[in-house]
């Protein structure tokens, strides 16, 4: 049973303004405060942040999707505080009995034990290296990090391993951990995807409100590019009617801060996930809400969400078309590489509690 309040309002500092009904669940209390006197003053206008412990034996998932770059991912952390209303990674929260809305943001489960667990599997006779994606459904990177440490206890022993990893992220505290990433690409094992959705700050503060700034995103990119860390941008998600017309611009921008490589997807808005982002249009963005969901619609067969591989990440349809040509002629002109930089395992070594005799 979820109970989730009637009246929806804008929340600072969060993405979603309210915990729409989990679809595993039968049952939902909706709670009426039209007629309690004083109610809306009551309510919290900054609901805190929760941790839970996350019990996980294993920490490496695969996956065979033929049309997402990887075969292995890593994530410290389930639910994410940036609070980006758009996250096709908000409906996973609701395997946990939690909502999609804001119980993905406010109700983060941390794997302290990571570090260990990605020990022992990458210790496995059994194991075989291939690159590792981290922060591909949550951000490694997102605010609890910085004092927890996780993900860069994680980079500890992917250096100590020289394993491949490519770290996707909106946060500028990724350069806190550029030494271990520059070791990694030392061994050609290490590239960093800065995820760069607009250049406006208006908007990223109300789509992406506990994100890095745009300026401290390109910060970012350029002291990792200096440091010789490959570096991409990902344009991701493009939202047609709203972001798409600053691609070319995102693009020269990342360009010009040392980014070699980029790429680019449409928005995806999978369960609830799509009235969320209808919500969150309404209460900001009013005047181009059936703008922008009539575009989406129409790179997505009609509907807000198109889950076929193949079609998922790039849409399909004539303005589908107008975005792909948009990226690849705004990559020839910022001298992009469209993907990203490809790793290699062949520096691997095992980890172990053995002290070496070499050192």
């Amino acid at each position: 049973m979820k109970k989730r309040p009637g009246q929806r309002r804008t929340i600072v500092g969060r993405g979603a303004a309210s915990d729409p009904k989990n679809r595993f669940e039968r049952i939902e209390v909706v709670e009426d405060l039209s007629d309690v006197e004083g109610a809306e003053e009551n309510e919290p206008d900054r609901p805190q942040t929760v941790y839970y412990r996350d019990r996980t034996r294993s920490i490496i998932t695969t996956n065979r999707s033929p049309d997402v770059g990887f075969e292995a991912s890593l994530n410290p952390y389930r639910g994410c505080e940036h609070g980006c209303v758009y996250c096709f990674a908000r409906p996973n929260h609701e395997y946990l009995g939690l909502s999609a809305g804001l119980d993905f943001e406010t109700k983060v489960l941390v794997k302290p034990d990571a570090p260990e667990l990605l020990r022992r599997e990458l210790a496995s006779p059994r194991y075989a290296p291939k690159t590792l994606a981290m922060s591909v459904a949550t951000d490694c990177y997102q605010p609890v990090e910085r004092v927890l440490g996780i993900t860069r206890r994680c980079l500890e022993v992917l250096a100590e391993a020289r394993h491949p990893v490519c770290v996707v992220t909106k946060n500028h505290l990724v350069t806190r951990d550029l030494d271990l990433l520059r070791e990694l690409a030392g061994y050609n094992a290490a590239s960093v995807a800065v995820s760069l959705t607009t250049l406006d700050d208006e908007l990223r503060r109300r789509m992406e409100p506990r994100t890095s700034s745009p300026r401290r995103r390109l910060a970012a990119i350029e002291k990792l590019a200096g440091a010789g860390v490959p570096v991409s941008v990902l344009v991701a998600p493009t939202i047609p009617g709203l972001t798409d017309h600053e691609l070319p611009r995102l693009l020269e921008a990342a360009a010009d801060a040392g980014a070699t490589g980029a790429g680019y997807t449409p928005v995806r808005l999978p369960y609830a996930v799509a009235p969320l982002f209808a919500d969150w249009l309404e209460r900001n963005y009013p005047d181009r809400r059936e703008k922008v969901l009539g575009r989406i619609r129409e790179i997505r067969g009609g509907r807000l969400n198109d889950p076929r591989f193949g079609t998922r990440m790039r849409g399909e349809g004539v303005y589908a078309e107008h975005l792909r040509s948009l990226f690849e002629i705004g990559c020839k002109r910022a001298g992009l590489r469209r993907g990203v930089k490809k790793l290699s395992a062949e520096a691997f070594r095992r980890p172990t509690d053995q002290p070496s005799l070499f050192g």
